[in-house]
């Protein structure tokens, strides 16, 4: 009996000597996270009032893709325990994130293509759109790759071929048949996953793929087969009013660029961080302020590796034509005077690439000029945020 006794009382100092070590050990997971102790409290009307308050829902895009990348970088920046949450959900493309940002419940944020809006307007599917979206800021450009076939040169030689680009719900499909429209070509386009098409590209039952996002594209980048490359898409002045001039290097795609083309001519289109246009002293609105000072005062550290190298394209002034910015991401750069380029650098710009020849000479300089912003964005994104301290 007194050995029993013994046994018991030892065993209850361990107990209290574990317990201790939990209480002053900083790997008590109560300490630790704020989320496994609202675990602990489920159906509790505070944690769950707690748990959405401060939660900013955002619709990225499709595995793989250059969308979801950008919200995963969001949500490992700027996540901060119960003061701000970024909740990224994989998404089906540009136009699907329309009308997820536009109607489904709780999507505060998307990133969308800059030419979307414009379609879905132009072909009769919806009416002041823009009136309806707001933008945080400009985003990355998205480059046009077009695989084919080594005897296609350019993008003209595809005229009356079968092309796929990608499913309806994304954004190639708008880039893509929109450039189509501009150019005079009536290819035959097909709604074909890309990775999908891919494989009926090598099998000959296609004769081209489309895939239009920031480079490096991983669907591109890992596609390798001797007989296929990348395609010059010339920057026609049809295409000047809503693209940019841009190139693809063989240290993207080594295995579509040769090391002695080096480069290939494309177009890009601007990925914009858009809202739906909510009143401000909304509780809405309040979420996307919330998520617009975190975001703005973190912006250098999203332009260093591990992050996106896409990240270093973004310039958080550069103005978006015929859009509208959110009041409180404007109110953010004047607070911190932060102003768009000058009109000096675009007539630098307009010098640069005149005398290396990638301007025809019958350029529109005010359309260039609204599209101008993806030179300044690759000369290091000048319009960076002043240090973090300074904030307030």
């Amino acid at each position: 009996m007194r050995r029993l006794v013994g046994l018991a009382m030892s065993a209850m100092m361990m107990v209290c000597a574990f317990a201790a070590r939990a209480e002053n050990t900083e790997y008590d997971p109560a300490k630790v996270s704020e989320s496994l102790k609202a675990i602990f409290q489920l159906g509790s009307t505070t944690t769950k009032q707690g748990l959405n308050a401060n939660t900013v829902t955002l619709i990225s895009g499709t595995i793989g893709g250059t969308y979801v990348q950008f919200g995963a970088d969001l949500a490992s920046l700027l996540d901060d325990g119960n003061k701000l949450r970024v909740l990224p959900i994989v998404g089906r493309g540009s136009v699907q994130s329309v009308a997820d940002i536009l109607f489904l419940q709780g999507v505060d944020l998307g990133i969308v293509r800059a030419d979307t809006l414009d379609y879905l307007e132009k072909k009769g599917f919806a009416k002041d759109l823009k009136k309806q979206f707001t933008y945080v800021t400009k985003l990355y450009n998205e480059e046009m790759h077009v695989i084919a076939s080594k005897s296609i040169h350019n993008l003209r030689d595809l005229d009356g071929k079968t092309i796929s680009v990608d499913l309806p719900d994304g954004g190639t499909f708008v880039t893509a048949l929109t450039v189509f429209e501009r150019l005079g070509l009536k290819p035959k386009v097909v709604y074909i996953e890309q990775r999908i098409a891919l494989e009926k590209l090598k099998a000959g039952e296609i004769d081209a793929v489309i895939v239009v996002g920031g480079k490096p594209y991983k669907a591109v980048s890992s596609f390798k087969d001797d007989r296929f490359h990348l395609v010059t898409v010339n920057y026609e002045k049809a295409l000047q009013g809503d693209y940019l001039p841009a190139t693809l290097s063989a240290k993207d795609y080594p295995n579509l660029i040769s090391d002695q083309e080096q480069v290939v001519d494309t177009i890009a289109v601007p990925a914009v961080l858009a809202a739906y246009n909510w009143a401000p002293e909304t509780e809405r609105y309040r979420k996307l302020a919330l998520f617009v000072d975190a975001f703005f005062t973190k912006f250098p550290a999203f332009q260093n590796p591990p992050f996106h190298p896409k990240w270093k394209e973004v310039s958080l002034s550069a103005p978006l034509p015929d859009w509208r910015r959110f009041p409180a991401a404007q109110q953010w750069l004047d607070r911190h005077g932060i102003e768009p380029v000058a009109r000096t650098r675009f007539d630098e710009f307009l010098k640069q690439n005149a005398a290396m020849g990638k301007l025809p000479a019958d350029a529109d300089k005010e359309a260039l000029f609204k599209q101008f912003q993806a030179w300044e964005a690759a000369q290091q994104a000048h319009a960076l945020p002043r240090p973090p301290q300074k904030v307030r």
